[in-house]
């Protein structure tokens, strides 16, 4: 896996990415001058802590579709059991309006939680990409390789070089990039931002960099204060840190590298544990919480395996978004058992019924209607949607599309094959 000095070219979150990294060289920079400390893992935690905060109206909305879901489940699985074994286009048709109508009862959409996870994915996916590539956003943390950087490319050949070192080192998670047969300075960035200590100083020991060895230590000892959290190096994957310290004897290092997949794995179920989970339905099958219960068994485990091979500084990250989710979740959940489930269907309707006025609906009928329709859903399937609508349906000129006139046409096709037979 690659790490990159240069930022994201994707669109939508090459942008949201550029807007966070400012923000994390913010963060830095405000720890760095009114607190005298340089520390990227630090900077990750607290710009996690930022990020989540302000996504939290998004995941209290979403959880108060989980919970209008829950309500809605049985209404909709008698829909489901009452159209089970037909398969036939008008049969399909009347199980789609009548569980739209049940969404329409509510005031909630089918996609009621689609919105907050399109607006949740890009920003979670730049966040990644700030953390993974924190040279390329983290100005300030760029800002430390500029004056060695700088030295090494005036050397004749330093492509050939450098590469030559990353194959006597065996680094092979970053590489360079050429331009015009010469690497560029965001790839040289790249190399000197994975390096160890031990590296460092083998870096250092290289004959055509001799003459400037002092900036690569200092360039070193500065980076060794910004990329070492809890006594790691935030550049390194666990399992390199782990065989480093096995081999130095250093116990406690192994421990601590150990812990980070362990609390990446441990800090995610826990965080799955305090989400509201599907139900299932009376006969104990339901898809959606089978397939949600596996997920939430089988990504923490996935995590801490990924986990070994990332750098310790994306573990920082996975850990504490997960904790601040947990946090999250425990608020939201108190909030939503304090929250009247009747009340929240009112302001539903409330803001749905806005909508259709500007539309130029007359949305109390609509509303009235939804609610006869549901309440003669049972799950002996008798019954038909036309069969329900006849009071909407005696209007003589409804509006094309609508649902009166698409229970008109049901019903007249209803009507057709009574008359064939």
């Amino acid at each position: 896996m690659f790490i990159l000095a240069t930022k994201s070219s994707v669109p939508i979150l090459g942008q949201v990415a550029y807007i966070l990294g400012w923000l994390m060289d913010a963060i830095f920079r405000v720890l760095d001058n009114f607190f005298g400390i340089e520390n990227i893992g630090l900077c990750i935690i607290i710009f996690t802590l930022i990020v989540y905060l302000l996504m939290m109206p998004l995941q209290v909305k979403q959880q108060k579709f989980s919970k209008m879901t829950a309500v809605m489940n049985p209404e909709l699985q008698a829909i489901q059991k009452k159209y089970k074994d037909k398969r036939d286009q008008v049969s399909i048709q009347k199980m789609q309006e009548e569980q739209m109508m049940v969404y329409q009862k509510y005031g909630v959409s089918p996609t009621g939680s689609c919105l907050q996870l399109l607006i949740q994915m890009p920003i979670l996916l730049s966040l990644y990409q700030v953390i993974y590539r924190i040279p390329a956003y983290v100005g300030s943390a760029r800002a430390v390789f500029t004056d060695v950087v700088d030295k090494i490319v005036n050397v004749g050949g330093y492509t050939d070089i450098i590469q030559g070192f990353l194959d006597d080192q065996k680094i092979n998670q970053v590489r360079l990039i050429l331009e015009n047969d010469v690497a560029t300075r965001d790839s040289v960035i790249d190399v000197l931002y994975k390096l160890s200590p031990s590296q460092w100083q083998a870096f250092a020991d290289i004959d055509r960099f001799s003459s400037f060895s002092g900036t690569i230590d200092l360039t070193a000892e500065r980076l060794s204060h910004m990329q070492y959290f809890l006594g790691m190096n935030i550049a390194d994957t666990p399992w390199t840190i782990i065989k480093g310290a096995l081999a130095g004897g250093s116990i406690l290092l192994a421990v601590g590298a150990v812990l980070i997949p362990f609390l990446a794995w441990f800090t995610q179920w826990l965080n799955y544990r305090l989400m509201p989970q599907a139900s299932m339905d009376d006969n104990g099958d339901n898809n959606v919480a089978n397939t949600m219960k596996t997920m939430n068994t089988f990504m923490p485990i996935f995590s801490a395996v990924m986990c070994f091979s990332f750098q310790v500084g994306i573990g920082i990250y996975w850990i504490a978004g997960a904790v601040l989710r947990s946090i999250q979740m425990l608020v939201i959940n108190r909030y939503m058992k304090k929250l009247d489930i009747d009340d929240l269907i009112k302001r539903n309707m409330e803001k749905v019924e806005k909508k259709r006025a500007k539309a130029g609906y007359a949305p109390q009928k609509i509303t009235d209607q939804a609610h006869r329709n549901v309440r003669g859903i049972d799950n002996s399937g008798r019954g038909s949607l036309a069969d329900k609508q006849v009071d909407l349906s005696k209007n003589n000129h409804p509006k094309a599309g609508s649902i009166a006139a698409r229970a008109n046409m049901v019903r007249e096709f209803e009507e057709r094959n009574k008359k064939k037979k």
